[in-house]
């Protein structure tokens, strides 16, 4: 395989690298979405026989927890509760993670390809430079 059809396959192997990582990050923005809407939105709960509740968004309430829950008949308490909300943040972290080591990683391959690429022309041009310095000293 030539040179440059190596280093057109490289490049588009690290571009597809920084796609992947690019929608890792913006799966790992979703869930980031999703948690803020179940801490910051208000919600309504079925609190009985067909009648509902309106309950405040739960990052606001003072009131008790999903461990007190029904039993003080407080059903907004058991439907948004901290547990659900952290396990989507936790879910999100390692997702980000990886989907910033994938972006890095194909950006500084594409970089360094493109860099080293023009490190050979500018070989090509000083080898064509030291040629024409001969033949016009001869």
């Amino acid at each position: 395989m030539r040179s440059r059809e190596y280093d057109l396959e490289f490049r588009e192997k690290a571009a597809r690298i920084r796609d992947w990582g690019t929608c890792l990050l913006i799966l790992a923005g979703l869930l980031w979405g999703w948690c803020a809407v179940l801490l910051l939105t208000d919600y309504e709960v079925e609190s009985g026989y067909s009648s509902t509740k309106e309950c405040e968004a739960r990052l606001f309430t003072e009131g008790g927890t999903a461990n007190e829950g029904v039993r003080a008949q407080d059903y907004c308490a058991d439907e948004r509760d901290w547990p659900e909300a952290l396990a989507v943040l936790g879910l999100s972290i390692p997702v980000a993670l990886v989907g910033t080591a994938l972006v890095t990683t194909g950006s500084v391959s594409r970089r360094l390809s493109g860099h080293s690429q023009a490190m050979r022309e500018l070989d090509r041009l000083a080898e064509r430079r030291k040629e024409k310095s001969k033949e016009s000293e001869a």
